[in-house]
């Protein structure tokens, strides 16, 4: 018997073979099973924390309360509130109309102590709030993602005016829009 006239033997023999097809429980049972046991166990060890102490991430640095970490800011927790005079600005509204902004803010600070270098700056940073507020237009001030941007940008001024490490925070007291 010939090369070809083998190949063409199992070719038929293999034709006549029944073919089986991989059954929808079987499929279920090899595939999709091991992929939802695997997949929720890996849930598991994340939401209990465990996966964390396997892969080295769960040291933490403790630090004792009222103690000052290495870089030498303030430990987390309450800090020191300092009052800003109210602020009214007239808006820039490009019309004859006006509109106006009255705000009343507190700065958190780290410590009882930063007050004094606020203090020394005040002038300073109520004035790079001044010119910042009276370019805002009414839409600037729409939602809460316009108050948002709007703390993010005087909480940026008032660090560069008073320098890094003194100011935690911006927070609106009251906020009126005439």
């Amino acid at each position: 018997m010939s090369a070809d006239a083998l190949d063409g033997a199992v070719d038929e023999i293999v034709q006549e073979l029944p073919r089986r097809k991989f059954s929808g429980k079987r499929l279920i049972l090899f595939i999709v099973l091991p992929i939802l046991v695997l997949g929720g166990g890996g849930a598991a060890l994340f939401m209990s924390g465990l996966l964390d102490s396997l892969l080295g991430g769960g040291e933490e640095e403790v630090v004792e309360e009222g103690a000052e970490p290495a870089d030498g800011h303030a430990v987390e927790g309450p800090g020191y509130f300092y009052d800003l005079p109210v602020m009214t600005v007239n808006l820039d509204t490009g019309e004859r109309r006006q509109s106006f902004l009255s705000l009343s803010i507190s700065l958190e600070l780290d410590s009882f102590a930063d007050a004094d270098a606020i203090q020394q700056v005040l002038p300073r940073i109520i004035d790079n709030f001044q010119i910042y507020l009276r370019e805002l237009r009414l839409e600037d001030l729409r939602g809460s993602a316009g108050l948002y941007r709007l703390r993010e940008e005087l909480l940026r001024r008032v660090v560069h005016a008073a320098g890094t490490g003194h100011v935690r925070d911006v927070l609106f007291r009251e906020m009126l829009v005439q």
